[in-house]
């Protein structure tokens, strides 16, 4: 077993190394310059994702579709993935970590138009659509569709459903002293409530959670950084130089250099956004829409909340305690040392934000892997599917999941790799849909209108 953890472990390092990191962030940077810098259309994207409206054919509203996005990005990697690269990569992974997210707002706008525009309406009326309707529909690659399809479902039931049942269960269990079982029992059953009623279900319990969520979270981020606001100047300069100076060896700290702070900070930013990945077009797909640019906007604000500003006032919390320099090189540890610093409030915003982030994520992820089945099987998957689901929250909530965890990142890069072939590809056509529904519509003289 220690031989395949290994191998696992090296592969999933190799996945996630600086070769995905350049792919991933490089399609960022060539879709941002074709776009015309889309970022500056946020507060547009902000304003429509609070619409909940129905403007065509859709299961959900647009603020439904964008808060179930929401629900399976914001996870565990937005606390604790944000500690792991402060500790490989000193403060500047922060400042790194944060330009992913500007700039992979441009790519989820564009894997999220794409999406919509392939979607399909199914036999029961519902509609399916993400990268593999795409690569089938607009490049005529159905096997590479097929290839995406297959590893969404396998990456689902690791990174999205065990590694998150297992992180709560472990964290309530060191700090209430409660038997995973119970835990277990109690999320299977809650999860089971919502999953099994479809997307409709969930989009409604993550329309209220994810906002109470992160404002909560966030709210409580501020106040630890106002109970030590006299450093926090310091603490923002110290982000800023360090991410183009490395960090020297400071106490127990073991210093960084400059790549270092570029490559983890890359790296935890590219996988808390999920910018590129190709999961969060699968739910916007089913946006009550006929716009696929409108859609796209508001999907586009999703990377903006999860890392340009939750990831970000994690990392500011984090660097602002001083326990970076502790020599602590686990993530986990880092992150529960850093929010001790604060007292009680530091762990009742810790354990809130972990508890309603990782529950969140298994709901949001449930839907992803439910559409990969359809699209391999048909809809007789869908039933089996939620099933199985539930029972594997169960599963992870009491096992140990270092090779679940592995293997779930070596998938989920590997739905990477199709859905940025689809994105280079077809970025003409994301163009040419983006001129003709939005910039045009900017012009004087021109209203804008919604595009089938």
């Amino acid at each position: 077993m220690e031989s395949i953890e290994r191998l696992l472990d090296a592969a999933s390092g190799f996945m996630w190394g600086w070769p995905l990191i350049i792919l991933l962030l490089g399609t960022h940077v060539y879709l941002t310059i074709r776009l015309r810098f889309i970022q500056r259309y946020l507060p547009k994207a902000i304003r429509l994702s609070l619409t909940r409206s129905s403007e065509g054919d859709g299961d959900i509203s647009h603020f439904g579709a964008l808060t179930t996005a929401l629900a399976a990005t914001i996870g565990t990697g937005n606390i604790v993935g944000v500690a792991t690269a402060i500790a490989a990569g000193g403060p500047g992974a922060v400042f790194w970590m944060w330009l992913t997210g500007v700039f992979g707002i441009a790519t989820k706008y564009s894997e999220a138009l794409l999406a919509v525009k392939y979607r399909v309406t199914c036999a029961n009326g519902q509609m399916a659509g993400g990268p593999m309707y795409v690569l089938e529909r607009g490049m005529n690659l159905k096997w590479l569709g097929v290839l995406f399809a297959f590893f969404t479902a396998i990456a689902a039931f690791g990174i999205g459903n065990m590694v998150q049942a297992n992180s709560i269960a472990e964290l309530v269990r060191d700090t209430f002293h409660i038997s995973p079982w119970i835990t277990g029992a109690l999320m299977t059953l809650l999860t089971a409530v919502v999953i099994l009623g479809g997307i409709r279900s969930i989009a409604r319990v993550c329309q209220a959670l994810v906002p109470f969520m992160a404002i909560v979270y966030v709210a409580g981020c501020l106040v630890l950084l106002a109970m030590n606001a006299s450093t926090l100047p310091q603490t923002v300069a110290l982000i800023f130089t360090s991410a183009f100076t490395g960090q020297a060896a400071l106490g127990g700290f073991l210093g960084a250099t400059m790549k270092e702070a570029i490559r983890y900070g890359a790296a935890r930013g590219l996988f808390s956004n999920e910018s590129g990945l190709g999961s969060a077009p699968i739910v916007a797909a089913a946006a009550q829409t006929n716009a696929p640019v409108r859609q796209a906007l508001v999907s586009s604000s999703g990377t903006f909340w999860d890392t340009v500003v939750v990831c970000a006032m994690t990392g500011l919390v984090l660097v602002n305690s001083g326990e970076w320099q502790s020599g602590v090189h686990d993530g986990a540890a880092l992150t529960k040392a850093a929010f001790g610093e604060f007292g009680m409030l530091g762990g009742v915003v810790l354990t809130g934000g972990l508890l309603t982030f990782v529950f969140s994520t298994i709901l949001g992820w449930s839907y992803y892997g439910e559409k990969a089945a359809e699209y391999l099987l048909g809809s007789r998957a869908i039933v089996p599917y939620r099933v199985l689901w539930v029972a594997f929250v169960m599963i992870g909530s009491v096992t140990t999941l270092r090779v679940v965890w592995s293997f779930a990142d070596i998938a989920n890069a590997c739905m990477a790799i199709p859905n940025l072939i689809s994105l280079i590809f077809l970025s003409g056509l994301i163009v040419a849909e983006t001129r003709t529904s939005l910039w045009q519509a900017a012009e004087p003289g021109h209203s804008e209108a919604p595009r089938s």
